[in-house]
């Protein structure tokens, strides 16, 4: 049986397809009041975009070389290792996100839309942000393509 948290989510979510369209949703969804978590930082490029733009952001990463070397080059950024896949570590991280973007380019094929869904869906559930941002062609392509249905319309 569902969950009825699950279906009254005010989460936005959205999708992007590549890391040029990934990182034009900042200037439209990053305020300067948002404390953001990015999932899947690799070594803080966008993560220093973000922090231009907002009052906190932490980047996380599952690779310690990754953000070894995020710290090295960012020194006034917080950065983490995280798998993305354990909300409970981000919980743990004590912050209220507003905003979470995740870039799991791991995940990018179509073989991997159900893990994708379940990772956005697991954030908004358990973090409750205003929006999630992924870089995902599939599930950009998945979304344009879906409708909710209505009845009698």
């Amino acid at each position: 049986m569902a969950n009825e948290k699950q279906f009254r989510l005010k989460t936005r979510f959205v999708a992007t397809r590549g890391v040029k369209e990934y990182r034009a949703t900042i200037p439209e969804w990053v305020r300067a009041e948002d404390v953001v978590l990015e999932i899947g930082c690799e070594w803080g490029t966008t993560t220093v975009l973000i922090a231009e733009r907002c009052k906190r952001v932490i980047g996380t990463d599952i690779s310690l070389e990754c953000i070894e070397r995020a710290r090295r080059t960012h020194p006034g950024i917080r950065f983490e290792v995280l798998d993305a896949f354990d909300v409970r570590a981000a919980l743990a991280l004590g912050e209220d996100f507003s905003k979470v973007y995740i870039d799991m380019s791991g995940l990018s094929g179509y073989r991997s839309l159900l893990d994708v869904i379940s990772l956005v869906t697991m954030y908004a559930t358990v973090l409750r942000p205003e929006a999630v941002i992924i870089k995902s062609g599939a599930l950009k392509h998945f979304a344009a393509h879906c409708v909710a249905w209505r009845p009698g319309g």
